[in-house]
């Protein structure tokens, strides 16, 4: 593990920063890569002290082909090489469809869906050049089920796990190339403090079932290690979850929508905001 070079993208907070702490303590060097440079150094200190064989904090707003592009070269400027990259950022923001400002909306799936295929896009080159690496996409349940009051987050995990697969077959040939997804349900992260919030007299909250971040950080690591490309659903809640909407998609339905009414969103109101959507707020960003 003390050889491995992991770049890990969303690094500043939630499953990115417990992914980068994890590897830290198996020796591996992390290369931090979110927007806001002040999170990530706290979280590079906190790596070091873990055990980090090395620590590279490059600050990257991924929807930036460009700047995707200079965080790998960077890493391999510094380290050599690059032999795994774990993308783990990711936005959100409630309200209904209709109420959703288009930029925001457009924002959501510039972070979810282009930002992973500019991180995948950087990683698989410098992997097929190389004849090996571990590409991590983090996608979600809600990349399988769609639920009301995401639809900008749920239309970009959708379109995630396609382009998971698509990847997974045009790289099967490479026997060292290998592309995960993983599939969150709910996690304990900030990023329903932080969300785009565009929600009547509601606030978004952690719900009951989530899991902690570490757990998913877990099956990133474990992915990273296997020698034939796989998909993953993390979370006790996701196969009843899954079940359900497929095998009866109207009692799904029905159920849903009130009961996200009732566990995700508190009775109070803190007023319409775009979140971190735009800039990373003052604490605990993607």
């Amino acid at each position: 593990m003390s050889a491995k070079v992991v770049v890990i993208a969303g690094a500043s907070s939630g499953i990115g920063r417990e992914t980068a702490l994890q590897y830290s303590a198996r020796g591996a060097r992390v290369v931090l890569a979110a927007r806001s440079e002040p999170d990530l150094q706290d979280v590079a200190e906190q790596c070091r002290r873990a055990g980090a064989g090395g620590v590279l904090v490059a600050p990257t707003d991924i929807a930036d082909a460009h700047k995707v592009q200079q965080t790998f070269d960077l890493a391999i400027e510094t380290f050599g090489r690059v032999d795994v990259a774990a993308q783990c950022a990711a936005i959100t923001a409630f309200g209904r469809f209709e109420d959703i400002p288009t930029e925001v909306f457009d924002a959501v799936i510039a972070t979810n869906l282009i930002g992973a295929a500019n991180v995948a896009r950087c990683a698989l080159a410098h992997f097929q050049h190389r004849g090996r690496g571990q590409l991590v996409l983090v996608g979600s349940l809600l990349g399988v089920t769609a639920v009301p009051y995401q639809s900008a987050y749920v239309a970009s995990k959708f379109a995630l796990c396609g382009l998971v697969r698509a990847l997974r077959q045009e790289n099967r040939h490479l026997p060292g190339v290998r592309v995960h997804g993983i599939y969150p349900g709910p996690v304990d992260t900030p990023v329903y403090a932080s969300a785009a919030n565009f929600l009547d007299r509601q606030s978004p909250r952690v719900p009951p079932t989530s899991d902690a971040p570490g757990t998913i950080a877990a099956a990133i690591i474990r992915a990273a290690e296997k020698t034939t490309s796989t998909e993953r659903q993390v979370g006790w809640f996701n196969r009843p979850a899954i079940a359900t909407y497929r095998v009866v998609p109207f009692l799904f339905d029905a159920v849903i929508g009130p009961l996200i009414r009732r566990v995700m969103f508190t009775p109070e109101s803190v007023g319409q905001s775009a979140g971190n959507v735009f800039e990373p707020p003052a604490v605990g960003r993607a």
